[in-house]
């Protein structure tokens, strides 16, 4: 069906068509790098001070004009740019880059890798840089800390070079050596880098800029790196038509105090106005409903940490905008939100919506894992991180883990594929009842390179001990002889007293006499009265047969072994022979003579 035009709405204001937004940048990075408190030594905030453990906890957006950028820059700003200026969003860590997603790609158009210049790369690095190449974005290393260097001398907010020069040659050298270091790493990941001030070919080249986000040293070279990659690599690609239907990204969903549900958006193409009609990705289908207030946090403040927002009419790509309108309690993060021009069709918008969202889910009938993830993007980076290592999946969805997905993955023959991987989500409690009950194995985390390191390490382990019990399960080498003057029974079943003179004896397998004739199945062996699993070599035991009968198959004196299986046999010569004992070869030895009378090739 058609929207019914609004009576009386106005033409919508916005610039014009051949406008360049605002280039979005993504500031990622290992847990405790310095990713808040760069953005807040650019503000001349203190938001990472107030926060517990000075780690960011969620998803935010700050909007940076060009002329703070070049108060910040001070002499190292030159040049003409018609960039506006920068949008950062400050993740909590590499997973929530994956909630930045414009139609399968990713919606940042550059991104700041922040590293410990003194602890190097880490997991949530490798793990950022990976996501970076997976959506092929471009971005930068922010070398950090600098200041943690014995015997730096800060020169605060001083250009690199400023800095560099004012530090003696112990202490120039050991940051030239941890550059170095970073620059290997990046190296084994596939990217070619140096220092910024020595990249002749910003295209192909990763810069690498040293930095400390506390004294601010280098954060003028960092500013001026992104603005020039933006305005020479990127300008084609940031004119939006600010004036037509808005589309973004949801961030994160949310409860505002007075305002109920709301939803932290980033805003990459068009406009959004209050009163529109507006589709948003869910769990189920997608939700269709009208704007109902639009907040921006205040200048150079933070979506997630602002408490008085600004309520305003419109809003203009690219931004971080709070979004407040009914029923979208459901909504998903990671999802679209896309406002519906009066001559679209919504139903036609919403499962556009609805197929992208489709297209990042799996449900085969084919034997894998089953995978949950809190947002599409997360799901999609979980996904390529499985097919790049071949794991195959099963099911892969948004959403806690239910007993649904514990029954489905139960149901999974193959005990190597019969889990649930779960990436930032929740059990629900009737699902961790069932997981408790059927011992179906969970594996939860919100760092996807530890989530597989610790799925990969289960997986090795479990196949050790499956190869471990396939072996023990192998029938080996034994060989009996009947003591005279013990027959105890002489049949149904016969108990004789035997004495192990080669390899070992165990309860349930078939004996063969020396003829090659299978005469019974050893039903129970005992030492004095006491049952025992098996008996070894110069062992005396009584042991029970079922089927023979002393004086007629079997006599006192009489040499019997252990009847096994021709597949065993295979498993023995190809996997276990190097581990027998001397007395368990020549057992061996004779008990394949035996079959090899009738079929010189049998077990071979």
């Amino acid at each position: 069906m058609k929207q019914k035009s609004k009576k009386g709405k106005k033409a919508k204001k916005g610039a014009v068509e051949s406008d360049v937004r605002t280039p979005i940048v993504c500031v990622m990075g290992h847990v405790d790098h310095g990713k808040t408190t760069l953005l807040d030594t650019i503000r001349g905030t203190a938001i990472a001070d107030g926060e517990a453990g000075a780690i960011t906890q969620h998803i935010g957006a700050t909007e940076i004009p060009l002329s703070v950028i070049k108060d910040v820059c001070g002499p190292v700003f030159a040049g003409k740019f018609q960039i506006p200026g920068l949008l950062f969003i400050d993740t909590p860590g590499h997973h929530s880059f994956t909630s930045l997603r414009s139609r399968g790609g990713s919606l940042a158009d550059l991104a700041i890798v922040i590293v410990d210049v003194t602890e190097g790369f880490l997991p949530q690095t490798v793990e950022s840089i990976n996501i970076l190449k997976q959506y092929q974005t471009p971005f930068v290393i922010a070398a950090n800390k600098v200041d943690r260097i014995s015997g730096w001398r800060s020169v605060e907010g001083a250009p690199f070079s400023k800095a560099l020069a004012a530090q003696n040659e112990r202490v120039q050298g050991e940051l030239e050596n941890r550059i170095y270091g970073l620059i290997g790493e990046l190296y084994s990941s596939g990217f070619n880098s140096d220092r910024y001030d020595r990249v002749t070919d910003f295209a192909t080249n990763v810069a690498l800029i040293p930095i400390s986000a506390v004294g601010g040293e280098g954060i003028p070279d960092l500013l001026m790196v992104l603005i020039g990659l933006a305005q020479r690599f990127l300008k084609d690609n940031l004119k939006v038509k600010a004036s037509g239907p808005g589309v973004g990204t949801v961030l994160e969903v949310q409860e505002e105090r007075g305002l109920g549900t709301t939803l932290d958006v980033i805003l990459y193409d068009g406009e959004f106005q209050t009163g529109d009609t507006i589709v948003v990705g869910s769990l189920h289908d997608p939700i269709v409903t009208r704007i109902r207030a639009l907040l921006k946090p205040r200048p150079l403040s933070e979506i997630r940490t602002e408490e008085r927002f600004i309520p305003v009419k419109h809003v203009v790509a690219a931004s971080g905008v709070k979004v407040s309108a009914p029923k979208i309690e459901n909504a998903l993060a990671g999802s679209t939100i896309r406002v519906v021009d009066p001559s679209e069709d919504i139903e036609a918008v919403a499962e556009e919506i609805k197929s992208e969202l489709e297209s990042a889910r799996i449900d085969t009938e084919n034997v894998g894992v089953i995978m949950k993830a809190d947002t599409i993007g997360s799901l999609e980076a979980l996904v390529s991180e499985f097919e790049s290592k071949d794991m195959p999946i099963h099911v892969a969805d948004v959403g806690s883990i239910t007993r649904k997905d514990v029954i489905r993955a139960e149901a999974i023959q193959d005990p190597l594929y019969s889990v649930v991987i779960g990436f930032n989500v929740d059990i629900l409690p009737d699902a961790l009842a069932a997981v408790q009950k059927n011992e179906v194995p969970v594996f939860l985390g919100n760092v996807i390179y530890n989530l597989i390191e610790d799925y990969e390490e289960w997986v090795t382990d479990l196949k050790m001990k499956m190869e471990q019990d396939r072996l023990h399960a192998v029938i080996r080498p034994g060989m009996v002889r009947i003591i005279p003057d013990c027959v105890f029974r002489q049949s149904k079943p016969a108990v004789v007293g035997v004495q192990v003179v080669g390899g070992q004896i165990n309860n349930n397998v078939s004996l063969m006499r020396e003829d090659g004739a299978v005469i019974g199945i050893v039903k129970g062996i005992q030492v004095q009265g006491d049952n025992i699993g098996s008996a070894s070599v110069r062992q005396e035991v009584s042991i029970s047969i079922d089927g023979p009968t002393v004086g007629r198959q079997i006599h006192e004196g009489d040499l019997l072994y252990t009847n096994i299986p021709e597949k065993h046999v295979k498993i023995i010569e190809a996997e276990l022979k190097p581990r027998f004992t001397v007395d368990e070869l020549e057992t061996l030895d004779n008990f394949l003579a035996i079959k090899r009378k009738r079929d010189p090739f049998w077990g071979l």
